[in-house]
Formats: structure tokens, C-alpha cells, sequence
């Protein structure tokens, strides 16, 4: 997410982010190479004008040009306009309303609609405890109605019933009936998509939408699609009136035009983002911490809460003890790189972190990606049980086994070895040591210096 444009905008700033002086000039210079990276990012001109203006009219005030770190100051200023154009505050859902709640989902084909009806149940039922029906209203697209009734059963949600030949409309009093009927707190209608923009789709959308009277009316758009999607948002909300965006394929979208320019244009916050492919990869968008990850100041607060939602407390106690007893096994290990998985893997989880951008180089030469812990997966399934439990057995010829069957090369199973003897050899001394001893001494008693 952001990649090419974090890292442009990082080099330009890291330029004047230390310098001991700045001239008008300076600041001049930098916010033309800004100007460039935003406008390659796909964001839309009126947005980068009025993002250019903005800035220059606070970093070449007399009070930055003569202030102890001026260009710590400029960095600062771009990063709180940065927050302004993506939103001040994170938008939450809006679910006031008498149960149920209606919330309609309108986009063009293929921006994912139905994944991200799907996932927004799943947000709702997980962190608003409330009860979903799930309502398809594409009876247009083959499969379409199947598909999102496949997806209500995975995440064991309910969803309307289907009826052969029924109309949009009358799918959608149906649904309100049953909502009613069946206690629901929130009734979402996932609607049809075109290729493109068209009367009859407006006017199809308009139609629910006057019938259902929803709570939200989010837009759903692929960050992809970049000045596409910006254009799309502009019509919907002019002929239909939308309360808000949920972004969909963002990880994938390495220059982030999309994001920066929709709220700009269309005046509607964008509320979810979509992470990824699995149900659960759906997001707030919170533009503080978007601004930071732009500006690789990372995102350890929304890490934190990453980790907190994705690991199991039991778990983790259970582990935490073998890990103080040193009787951690290349099993623990691999619950440790699913973990890491679920997170987000490794470029979720580097992104998160501040600086990275600055390293991005060195860690792409390294191979530091999600195939590093896919293979260490591998490695340590191809082992047997009695294998993974004691290490020690693994002479030469077992190692060659393993490489064989892992796909991988003999080194590459040496690595992880190596690695997890250096682990478990760390958290032996941590055990010995135990709490009182890792608070007295801290880092530098766990390192042995």
C-alpha cells in the first residue's frame, strides 16, 4: 500500500528533514518534486494544486523559515495536510437507525461488492455484536446471488433465500420483511453492478435506494482502477448520494492516487478498506496513521491492535511458558510464522513499522517477503513428528530428505535450523534469567554483553 509514493516523498523530504537552514527557494524546490510524485500516484490535479498551495502557504511562513528545525517543521505540515485531504478524523460506521438498519452497497462490476458485503457482515457480527442478513439484489450476473449466499454460510450469517425470476425491488421488500420478521439489526443489500456507468443503473440503484431508505450507502471502489475509481465516485455520489467509500484491493495499490483524491472530490470519507482477499481483511480507515504510513512514520498503534485481534491469549500464555521453560519445537515455530500470517506476513507487518521505505531496497535484495515464511512452513512439515520435537536428530541424510520433499535446497533448510537453535538458545537465557531478571538487566542481559 503506498509503496512507490511513501518512498518518493520520503526522499524528497529526507532532503531538507535535517537541514539547519531553509530558504523559500528550498521549500519551493521540494514541493515541485512533490507535486511530480503525487501527480505519477494518480491523484487527481485539482487535489494536488490544492495540496501544493496549502502546504506553501504554512512552510514559507517567517515562523518555519527561522524556527530551530524548519525542516522537521515542513515535514510536519505536509503530513497534517496530508491527513486533511485523506479525512480529519476516522468516519465509523453509522448504525442509528430502528432494526434494522439498511446498508446499501452500489459499485460498478468487479470492484468486489459482494467479498466486501460479505466482509462488512463479518465486521459487524465481530466487532459491533449484532445480528447480519445477507441480501443479494444482482440477478443479472451468473451466480452472482449463489456467491454471496455461499459467503453467508461460511461466515455462518444468514442471508435471503432465493427466489428464480424475482426483481431487485421485489427482493429488496422481501428482505426488509424478513429482517423485520426475523429480529435482524442489520439488513446489508449488495446491489448490481455494469461495466460502466449507465442510466439504468442509476435508476435501478435509485429505486432501492427510496424503498430501503438505508443508514449508509458506501460506494465500493478498487483502489486499482486509480483516476477510474476517483470519476466513479463523483457520478455515484451526484446521482445517487452515497455516505461513504469502502476501498477494495489497497494492499495492491502501490501508488495510492485513489485514496488521496476521493475524499477531496467527492466530500464522502472513506470508511473501510480492503486488505486482502480472506473475510476478514477489512479495515477502518483511519487517515492519521495512513498519513504516517505515507511518510514512513509507521503504524505500530494499528500493529498493536493487529496482533491483539488475530492472537489467541490462551495461547500465547501457553507458549510464553515453553518459551521460559526452553522447551519451545519447531512447531511452536511454525504457530509463531502463522501468526505472522495472519498479521498481515511480512510485508503487512514491515509496512506497519517506521523506516522501513528507507531500507526497502536492502530488504528486497535480502528476499525479505511472505515466500521466505511459506517455505520455512514447508521446510518443517516435510519433517517428521519425532523431528520436529527434538532437532537433533536431524543429521545429513534427514536434511536432505526434508529439502526434497519441501522443494528447497539443503542451505535453506541449514538456515532455518540455524535460526531456530539461535531462538530457542535466547529464550533459554530469558528463562534462566526469569522476570525479575529481564527487568534488572533488560536487553543487554538477554544479548549476554
Amino acid at each position: 500500500m503506498f509503496q512507490s509514493l511513501s518512498t518518493k516523498l520520503t526522499g524528497i523530504l529526507d532532503k531538507i528533514r535535517n537541514r539547519g537552514a531553509l530558504t523559500e527557494a528550498d521549500v519551493n524546490a521540494a514541493l515541485r518534486e512533490v507535486r511530480i510524485a503525487l501527480l505519477e500516484a494518480d491523484v487527481a490535479l485539482p487535489v494536488v494544486k490544492q495540496f501544493i498551495e496549502s502546504v506553501r502557504e504554512k512552510a514559507i511562513g517567517q515562523d518555519i523559515i527561522k524556527s530551530i528545525s524548519p525542516g522537521q517543521m515542513v515535514v510536519k505540515i505536509v503530513h497534517d495536510h496530508l491527513q486533511e485531504m485523506l479525512g480529519q478524523e476516522t468516519e465509523k460506521l453509522n448504525l442509528a437507525a430502528v432494526p434494522p438498519a439498511v446498508i446499501l452497497m452500489v459499485g460498478l462490476q468487479g470492484s468486489g461488492k459482494t467479498t466486501s458485503s460479505g466482509k462488512l457482515a463479518k465486521y459487524i457480527t465481530d466487532h459491533h455484536k449484532k445480528k447480519v442478513l445477507l441480501a443479494s439484489l444482482d440477478i443479472y450476473r451468473p451466480a452472482a446471488q449463489q456467491q454471496l449466499e455461499t459467503l453467508g454460510q461460511q461466515l455462518s450469517v444468514a442471508t435471503v433465500p432465493i427466489v428464480a425470476s424475482e426483481k431487485p425491488l421485489e427482493i429488496t421488500k422481501r428482505a426488509l420483511q424478513l429482517a423485520k420478521a426475523q429480529g435482524i439489526d442489520v439488513l446489508i443489500l449488495d446491489t448490481a453492478g455494469r461495466l460502466h456507468i449507465d442510466e439504468g443503473l442509476m435508476e435501478e440503484v435509485t429505486a432501492v435506494k427510496n424503498l430501503a431508505n438505508p443508514v449508509e450507502t458506501f460506494l465500493v471502489a478498487d483502489a486499482m482502477t486509480g483516476q477510474d475509481a476517483v470519476t466513479i465516485a463523483k457520478e455515484f455520489n451526484e446521482k445517487v448520494g452515497i455516505t461513504g467509500i469502502i476501498l477494495t484491493r489497497l494492499d495492491g495499490d502501490a501508488r495510492g492516487g485513489a485514496a488521496l483524491s476521493m475524499r477531496a472530490v467527492t466530500g464522502r470519507p472513506i470508511k473501510f478498506m480492503g486488505m486482502g482477499e480472506k473475510l476478514d481483511q477489512l479495515e477502518l480507515f483511519q487517515p492519521e496513521r495512513i498519513a504516517g504510513r505515507i511518510l514512513d512514520m509507521g503504524d505500530i498503534v494499528s500493529l498493536v491492535e493487529r496482533a491483539a485481534s488475530v492472537v489467541d491469549q490462551d495461547e500465547a500464555e501457553r507458549m510464553a511458558k515453553k518459551m521460559q521453560k526452553g522447551t519451545f519445537d519447531l512447531d511452536d515455530m511454525v504457530k509463531q510464522i502463522e501468526g505472522m500470517m495472519k498479521m498481515g506476513g511480512m510485508s503487512g507487518l514491515l509496512g506497519m513499522l517506521p523506516g522501513v521505505s528507507r531500507v526497502k531496497d536492502q530488504l528486497d535484495k535480502a528476499g525479505m517477503d511472505d515466500s521466505i515464511l511459506k517455505r520455512q512452513i514447508a521446510i518443517i512439515r516435510s519433517m517428521t513428528k519425532k523431528e520436529r520435537k527434538d532437532p537433533k536428530l536431524l543429521n545429513g541424510s534427514r536434511r536432505k530428505r526434508i529439502a526434497s520433499g519441501s522443494g528447497v535446497q539443503v542451505q535453506d533448510v541449514n538456515r532455518l535450523i540455524k535460526q531456530f537453535e539461535q531462538m530457542q538458545q535466547m529464550m533459554k537465557k530469558f528463562g534462566k534469567m526469569g522476570q525479575k531478571g529481564m527487568m534488572r538487566n533488560g536487553l543487554k542481559g538477554l544479548l549476554g554483553r
